[in-house]
């Protein structure tokens, strides 16, 4: 490891968890933007390739970690029941709120590495979740403890190798591809994985990968993107 990127690590290691805080917007730096729901429709309609057709009358999802919702709302539709674990009290009062009419929406507070779950699930998300975890095995091994049978976990992060990192590190914004951005740690994030180190991480934990793969080409960061959508140079057909 280069002296650079262990310092990195350091500085991310060093950083205190505060999980009501960590998803609150930064002045330089939002922690969603609109190109983002675009992007999980895009998700849901890959995803939806790869659900069963029981899933909607007795399927069981789990999602960890849900944000504001946004994608809790779009696979809840495909599942008889959804659980969501969470690690801020504030996100999931304001799901509940946001989401009141889907009664097959449970939640429950708790970090993924102290939760304990009885129930077996046909689809666990795990959705721009995994770099922000402290103990990724440890939280990939108790999903495939979770999982049952035939169940799959549905994987996405942010790219390492996305154009738009290549470019910023061009540019000199940002030293590598992988490193981990000031605005990036305080919003929670541990580590920005590329497709080989996520594959060698999921295959760790001794899961069989089905598929992987892109979502999009992403020429630019999140902020530009939505720049582009309100300037109609860019737009999302489905």
């Amino acid at each position: 490891m280069s002296q650079q990127k262990k310092y990195d690590q350091e500085r991310v290691d060093d950083q205190k968890r505060d999980y009501d805080q960590e998803h609150q917007d930064l002045d330089a730096r939002q922690y969603a933007y609109d190109f983002d729901y675009h992007l999980r429709d895009y998700m849901v309609r890959h995803f939806t390739n790869w659900f069963e057709p029981e899933y909607m009358t007795s399927g069981n999802a789990l999602e960890l970690g849900c944000y504001k919702g946004e994608f809790s709302r779009r696979i809840q539709p495909f599942f008889n029941q959804l659980t969501v674990v969470e690690g801020s009290q504030l996100l999931i009062d304001y799901c509940q709120s946001n989401l009141a009419g889907a009664e097959q929406i449970r939640y429950l507070y708790s970090t993924f590495e102290a939760v304990d779950l009885e129930q077996k699930y046909d689809a666990i998300f795990l959705i721009h979740t995994l770099e922000h975890l402290d103990h990724p095995q440890l939280v990939l091994k108790k999903i495939k403890h979770w999982l049952t049978p035939k169940g799959k976990l549905f994987l996405a992060v942010p790219n390492a190798n996305a154009a738009s990192r290549q470019i910023a590190v061009k540019m000199g914004l940002i030293p590598y591809n992988s490193a981990v951005t000031e605005g990036e740690i305080e919003h929670g994030h541990r580590k920005t994985y590329a497709l080989d180190s996520l594959t060698q991480e999921v295959k760790q934990a001794g899961f069989n990968i089905l598929h992987q793969g892109g979502i999009m080409f992403k020429p630019l960061a999140n902020f530009q993107m939505d720049k582009a959508l309100v300037a109609i140079l860019l737009t999302f057909l489905f």
